[in-house]
């Protein structure tokens, strides 16, 4: 890889390119809400929980990408090139192989998972086609997110951003015409939706393999592509299974609160994917700072920096945390035009409103975890989070999700009840752990010397 980018990063420079990338995929799950809104809210509704099942699928199999995005980043600041090549090509041929196998499961078997999720049956056709395309092709995404965090991880973020603006553009094209049909084309609704989405997505993994080839200059033989080395092999299974596994509950989490919202009726599982997708503009800038830190920590890690690491950490949680709170204070005072581009539904837009106001103290207390969780992750410290995470996911925000919303009757608001609580005290437990420093001898660089570039 070109070293000019793998020295003298910065949090901007590296985030700024993530946070444009991350808002164009928010954009394109939103365009897909936004422009199916046109042709009917029951269409949302049933994408919206295919989507819920879905995004904990691909949770599933990036648990490899997370353990590659920290590995190599690792080996960089340690200045081994060849190990984090060969642990790269390890990743993808590892990922391709297990998500091709999930891609199956959800083809095969999509509607009794849709049943479990107590999808209504006037959305059931549009929610099983969705599920079927997209799902069937979400190998597709897998190598996406692996090929991704590897260009990510030596410093080349603004690839992935080029390659999802297109994306992003090839989706909306798609869309516009299998919704809208212009010039006598079919309409297709939710399955020219989903055709537009695999096909986008397949198109952008070949863009992102391209400029993999371009970067590597040597370092990556894919000549060598199922050529396991054992020890980076048990090295990311180490980092990715409980990374994975602390997002794969907070999304399984998720789905057992969907299943709460969809007993409340139609109403309110669009109300949910509607605020939800506009609360995805406010956590984004977390997310983005979140992983441009862990790409600085992993090499500062690597590195040796200590106390640059810790200090990083710290600054990019008050950066967070501000941002957070001004973007969910802006998105309130413009929620009720904002809903309305979706809907115009009266009590959709009044329940989506009120959930926003809610937001503002929500998110405060998600920062915390993306710039945290991401910290801990880069210095090695994988398991604490997951412990953690399934605690309180499951005791916090499911329970009171189901006694607030479900048994009080309080509804959405009660789910948005067990969300603040769950986030705020995972939030203060990530901090307390980064603030002791278990974190310090967890490098995997150090356990991994006398493999790497020997």
């Amino acid at each position: 890889m070109d070293k000019k980018t793998t020295k003298n990063l910065t949090l901007f420079s590296l985030t700024w390119p993530i946070f444009i990338e991350i808002l164009l995929h928010m954009l394109m799950g939103n365009a897909d809400t936004l422009m199916l809104s046109q042709y009917s809210d029951k269409s949302v509704a049933a994408v919206g929980v295919s989507n819920q099942i879905l995004s904990v699928v691909i949770v599933m199999f990036g648990f490899v990408a997370q353990g590659a995005a920290v590995l190599i980043a690792q080996n960089i600041g340690a200045d081994k090139p060849k190990a984090a090549g060969q642990i790269a090509l390890n990743a993808l041929s590892m990922n391709l192989l297990f998500s091709i196998l999930l891609s199956l499961v959800l083809f095969v078997w999509a509607k009794p998972i849709l049943n479990v999720m107590d999808l209504p049956q006037e959305l059931m056709g549009e929610g099983l086609a969705y599920m079927q395309i997209v799902g069937g092709l979400i190998f597709v995404q897998a190598l996406i997110m692996t090929t991704g965090a590897i260009l990510r991880s030596y410093g080349h973020t603004k690839d992935t951003m080029v390659v999802t603006i297109g994306m992003n553009i090839l989706n909306i094209i798609g869309n516009y015409f299998v919704i809208f049909g212009p010039f006598g084309f079919p309409v297709l609704g939710v399955e020219g939706v989903a055709y537009s989405t695999a096909i986008s997505r397949l198109i952008g993994f070949v863009a992102l393999v391209f400029l993999l080839l371009k970067r590597a200059d040597g370092e990556i033989n894919f000549k060598h592509f199922f050529r396991y080395n054992k020890m980076h092999v048990k090295s990311l299974l180490k980092i990715g299974i409980p990374s994975a596994g602390e997002q794969l509950s907070y999304n399984a989490s998720q789905m057992v609160i969907t299943y709460f919202v969809a007993q409340l009726g139609t109403i309110a599982i669009t109300t949910k994917v509607y605020t939800q997708n506009i609360m995805m503009f406010i956590f984004l800038f977390s997310i983005a700072i979140g992983q441009g830190t862990q790409i600085l920590i992993g090499h500062m890690i690597g590195a040796g920096k200590i106390e640059q690491a810790y200090e990083r950490a710290l600054k990019s949680l008050q950066i967070s945390i501000f941002i957070s709170l001004a973007m969910g204070g802006i998105v309130y005072l413009i929620a009720k035009p904002f809903l309305g581009i979706f809907t115009d539904n009266a009590t959709i837009i009044e329940s989506g409103t009120f959930l926003l106001l809610l937001t503002i103290i929500l998110e405060p207390g998600r920062a915390f975890n993306l710039v945290m969780i991401s910290s801990l992750r880069a210095a090695g410290d994988v398991k604490f989070p997951v412990y953690i995470g399934i605690i309180v996911m499951w005791g916090v925000s499911v329970t009171f999700s189901w006694f607030f919303g479900i048994y009080l009757g309080l509804g959405l608001i009660g789910i948005w009840i067990g969300f603040i609580a769950d986030e705020w005290l995972r939030g203060v437990l990530m901090l307390r752990r980064w603030k002791k420093r278990h974190w310090v001898n967890m490098s995997f660089v150090q356990k991994n010397s006398v493999t790497n570039d020997a």
